[in-house]
């Protein structure tokens, strides 16, 4: 395949990249950022909702999927270190991110964990990104998206992955924001008419287990959101025929197994070809 590597441009067309939001289970985008990078192939632009935009925000910045993925593992695979970071997003409850063999933070300010934990490649605006970035959060009394374009950067991926319950709401513009999740998981809406084709990535996670057992209240609950997500992304993706829906299989990890890295990406590395062979024949046949 012929490919002209000035953004978003092939011999075949464009294509806009969609990431879901799913918490931990979103380490797995990173392979299909590396898919892109394998074929030369820039998207046009990048939409995402909650780990999606974070990512997204990273790979718009100019971190390759390699770089991202490095710094992942750097990040979460360091136990010292990572208790020394959480020493600087609030030093009397750094102890929550190893209780019970997960990151369990409480109710944090995400916009302070993540003037700590982002790379410092990542710009305090939109505007410096080098690649077009949609954040999508949920405006919480309006129940509705909040489409995020300028401004604020860090501010606007803080209230896309606010999860209620675990981050505070963010406030935009005097309007609070809580995790996209809530109403737009896989925001494909949001870049229908900026490419060629879209290729979107839904890490929701579904129920894991043989079907005559019988799921434990906590995994029930924990399905029950899970499947609305998958059913919001799929609906979604299908009401747009240019798009295009992956799902890594991620669904035996969990919104906060962050200090999984290893095995997420170990487990999820085969979509790294699944994704190829999608953008492949996507540009194959524009």
């Amino acid at each position: 395949m012929t490919v002209d590597l000035m953004w978003g441009v092939t011999m075949a067309g464009t294509v806009a990249l969609v990431l879901g939001g799913g918490g931990a289970r979103g380490l797995a985008h990173i392979h299909a950022l590396k898919a892109f990078d394998d074929l030369g192939v820039r998207p046009t632009i990048v939409a995402g909702t909650s780990i999606g935009a974070i990512l997204g925000a990273c790979y718009c910045a100019g971190m390759s999927g390699a770089e991202i993925e490095d710094y992942a593992l750097t990040r979460f695979e360091d136990r010292t270190q990572l208790i020394a970071d959480a020493f600087k997003v609030r030093p009397d409850s750094f102890k929550s991110f190893l209780q019970d063999g997960g990151m369990r933070v409480g109710e944090f300010n995400l916009e302070t964990v993540l003037s700590v934990f982002l790379p410092d490649r990542v710009p305090a605006r939109f505007e410096d990104l080098p690649l077009p970035l949609v954040a999508v959060a949920t405006e919480y009394h309006a129940a509705a998206d909040a489409v995020l374009t300028s401004g604020d950067l860090r501010k606007a991926i803080a209230a896309s992955a606010a999860i209620p319950a675990v981050f505070l709401p963010v406030a935009i513009n005097g309007r609070y924001c809580i995790d996209g999740g809530a109403t737009n998981p896989v925001p494909v809406n949001v870049v229908a008419d900026q490419a060629d084709h879209i290729l979107a990535v839904d890490v929701s996670g579904g129920p894991v287990g043989n079907g005559g057992t019988r799921p434990t209240k906590v995994d029930a609950v924990s399905a029950f959101m899970q499947m609305m997500q998958m059913t919001m992304a799929r609906q979604m993706s299908e009401a747009h025929d240019r798009s295009v829906l992956l799902r890594p299989g991620v669904n035996q990890f969990k919104t906060l197994d962050f200090l999984k890295v290893t095995e997420i990406l170990t487990r999820t590395a085969p979509f790294r070809e699944t994704v190829k062979a999608q953008l492949e024949e996507m540009l194959g046949n524009a």
